[in-house]
């Protein structure tokens, strides 16, 4: 099989009038979830948990088999072993990169650099990280059954030899405006795959890029759009419609995916954060009737960040940060406790600090909660 050579963006014979209907249908739902973006006060914090769980199923569609809870338990100390600790170093690997994201995009451009910068964070010390963390590939890759030669391959990237070119082309496309910025989000992402620029995390970055992009257009007021829900659900169609591109030339199949992938998407995303803000303000009048102290809503920002949290570290922070003595917390936790809000996941033993947990935001962000 032959390197693929890949389109000259921007895409020439897309056919608009099919393609401007359903771009219509997803820019309102895209709205709509950025309506509520803007209206949260502080959105890391209180949708947290849907970051960790967009890196739980982006990495999901690569293989690692880890949960949201899994992720936040290992954290809060629950130290996980063997294949689970690396899947999970991944995932959090993963959401650092979302996080670093996030702050860079406030000054700069999405550029080849910070997706090389992007790209060494998520190999850090995990499966991958001999393969050039941080550097476009020098030599010819190809997808395909576990060993299998080039011949046998089900998919091979451009050669290495035009792939600075077309990067660079690339790049520059992301600075220009197409004729709709999500029909652009769609290429960007596509094109991305189909380059396979490095040796292993492509899928995972051109995932990372799908917000990104459309903050830097300005459609979205946080790089907070996750994807990977819809993609993990429709993985095999999600592969087809790429594979269809590099096979038949097939941009306007892939761009419808992506437009419905967008819209069905951002519906749901906006009952999530919908869910989870009505969470929080109810839990902020609880906390305030329970507690009555002042430091309630510093307690309730701690627990909507880290859902799952040690006892002690929770103290720690609380005292760093906002300035609680280290004797107050432990009491507002137990009246938390006692309240049925908060639960237990391990006690205390020896030196080791108690992990509990605020299951009702765990399941909300997992949409097995709705209200």
């Amino acid at each position: 099989m032959k390197p693929y050579i890949p389109n000259e963006l921007p895409l020439q014979d897309l056919d608009y009038q099919e393609l401007f209907s359903l771009v219509g249908k997803a820019n309102a739902e895209l709205a709509r979830y950025d309506g509520l973006l803007q209206g949260i006060p502080n959105p890391e914090v209180m949708l947290s948990p849907l970051t960790t769980q967009e890196a739980v199923l982006s990495s999901k569609i690569e293989g690692t088999q880890a949960t949201v809870d899994e992720v936040l338990e290992h954290e809060a100390g629950m130290i996980k072993e063997g294949e689970k600790e690396k899947d999970i170093q991944e995932i959090l690997n993963y959401r650092h990169a979302l996080f670093r994201s996030r702050d860079y995009l406030k000054d700069y451009p999405i550029r080849l650099g910070f997706i090389c910068e992007l790209h060494k964070i998520l190999l850090d010390s995990v499966r991958g990280q001999d393969k050039t963390p941080g550097d476009f590939r020098k030599d010819q890759n190809w997808i395909g059954k576990t060993g299998c030669p080039i011949e046998e391959a089900s998919f091979v990237p451009p050669s290495p030899l035009i792939l600075d070119e077309f990067l660079k082309k690339w790049e520059t496309y992301i600075g220009i405006d197409d004729a709709d910025f999500l029909l652009q989000t769609a290429v960007v992402h596509a094109q991305f795959e189909l380059l396979h620029p490095f040796k292993d995390g492509n899928g995972r970055i051109g995932r990372l890029l799908i917000p990104l992009f459309l903050y830097q257009k300005k459609s979205l007021s946080q790089p907070m759009f996750y994807l990977s829900e819809y993609l993990e659900s429709n993985r095999s169609e999600y592969y087809q419609r790429l594979k269809s591109i590099s096979q038949e030339g097939d941009w306007n199949g892939w761009i419808i995916f992506f437009l419905q992938a967008i819209a069905l998407q951002a519906k749901q995303n906006s009952t999530r954060v919908r869910s989870i803000m009505e969470l929080y303000e109810e839990f902020k009048t609880q906390i305030q009737e329970i507690t009555r102290s002042q430091y309630s809503v510093y307690l309730l920002d701690a627990i909507f960040s880290k859902p799952i949290f040690q006892v002690s570290d929770l103290v720690k922070k609380l005292n760093k940060e906002c300035g609680v003595h280290e004797k107050t917390t432990p009491d507002l936790l137990r009246k938390l406790k006692e309240a049925g809000i908060l639960r237990e996941l391990q006690p205390a033993s020896g030196r080791r600090s108690a992990v509990l947990y605020f299951p009702r935001l765990i399941n909300r962000a997992e949409g097995r909660e709705t209200s």
